[in-house]
């Protein structure tokens, strides 16, 4: 590991202090680029995760991915801990701390609207980042799609329901255009473009090419990810600095539900002798959140300045930071599951 990505949790703490400074600084540049959207999938934000997750797809076989469903353990671990432990938890501490601990700093109508924007992000698994922190991880990528591609098919069916049993709202009306766009921009186009690419660099180097590439393409990945950041809190600068005890009460079972769904599903895999190349990408995918799916189906629910849609949106500022150090307790971690790499997965 070199200089740069030993202190990358330093690089996103400046990018993020960037992406505050600049949005003030630069509002309509950044009301443009945040205006740049369709179905709530920004497309410069879209861009940026190209460059994160493409050099991951280039290293995909597809003999891993139909081996990823003759070792399911990851994959059962994945789908347990993100559709039959997550969103459940995330309803518990959002009760627990805006009906309790919070009761006397916050109105009790808004409680309840951040507990709805909770309870939204809890059932929406990743699609998308995950890939990033898989690579970050040295994960495997073919497992990582089958993951990501097994929970995407589960929300298509699992989500409405889900989400309408936990809200207590009768007809959920699921965002498809946010979330088959979602599907498209950050996994099947990132895929085919990696498909296309690795065939150009076996056809001129066999591996050795895809490995030195991907190698080049590294620096890319992480400058992408500072860029995403640097968007991320510039679109929501505003709303920071305008509420800034109300996103720090909401961060908090935000952090704690990442912390312990990722013990959960990590120590799950540890437990069942899980390789570390699917353990950390299979605690790390129910870790992360879809927040394009959560923010449009809080709007179109309770309204675009609700308490709900501004708990879906401190999700999205609090993941990479809180990811980041969990990908490093995970990196710190790797050699406990060295006894595991002949393991079954």
């Amino acid at each position: 590991m070199g200089t740069f990505e030993r202190y990358l949790s330093l690089w996103v703490a400046l990018a993020l202090i960037a992406g505050l400074a600049l949005g003030q600084l630069f509002p309509a540049a950044f009301g443009a680029l945040a205006a740049f959207e369709y179905a709530n999938v920004n497309f410069a934000v879209a861009l940026l995760i190209w460059a994160m997750v493409w050099p991951m797809m280039i290293g995909i076989e597809f003999a891993g991915i139909r081996g990823a469903f003759a070792k399911p353990k990851g994959l059962i671990i994945t789908v347990v801990v993100n559709w039959l432990v997550k969103p459940f938890t995330m309803a518990l501490l959002g009760v627990v701390f805006f009906e309790h601990v919070f009761a006397g700093l916050i109105p009790a109508d808004d409680a309840k609207s951040y507990i709805a924007g909770l309870i939204l992000l809890g059932a929406a698994p990743c699609t998308a980042m995950v890939f990033v922190w898989s690579q970050l991880t040295k994960g495997d990528p073919a497992y990582t799609l089958a993951q990501v591609g097994v929970n995407d098919a589960i929300m298509v069916f699992a989500f409405a329901p889900l989400v309408a049993l936990l809200l207590g709202v009768a007809e959920i009306a699921v965002p498809w255009e946010t979330l088959l766009l979602s599907v498209g921009l950050y996994v099947i186009i990132p895929l085919a473009a990696g498909i296309i690419t690795r065939r150009m660099l076996m056809a001129r180097g066999e591996t050795a090419a895809v490995d030195s590439f991907m190698a080049r393409m590294k620096p890319v990945s992480t400058t992408g990810l500072l860029a995403t950041v640097v968007l991320l809190f510039g679109f929501q600068g505003g709303v920071i600095l305008a509420n800034p005890l109300i996103i720090a009460l909401i961060a908090v079972p935000i952090i704690l539900q990442s912390c312990g769904i990722f013990v959960v599903a990590y120590a799950a895999a540890f437990a069942w002798k899980v390789p570390h190349r699917i353990a950390a990408p299979c605690a790390l995918i129910g870790t992360s959140n879809f927040f394009e799916l959560a923010v449009a189906v809080a709007i179109s629910l309770f309204g675009l300045n609700s308490g709900a849609a501004l708990a879906t949106v401190v999700g999205v500022l609090v993941e990479v930071p809180v990811m980041l150090s969990l990908v490093a307790f995970a990196n710190r971690t790797r050699a406990r599951f060295a006894p595991f790499e002949t393991e079954p997965a």
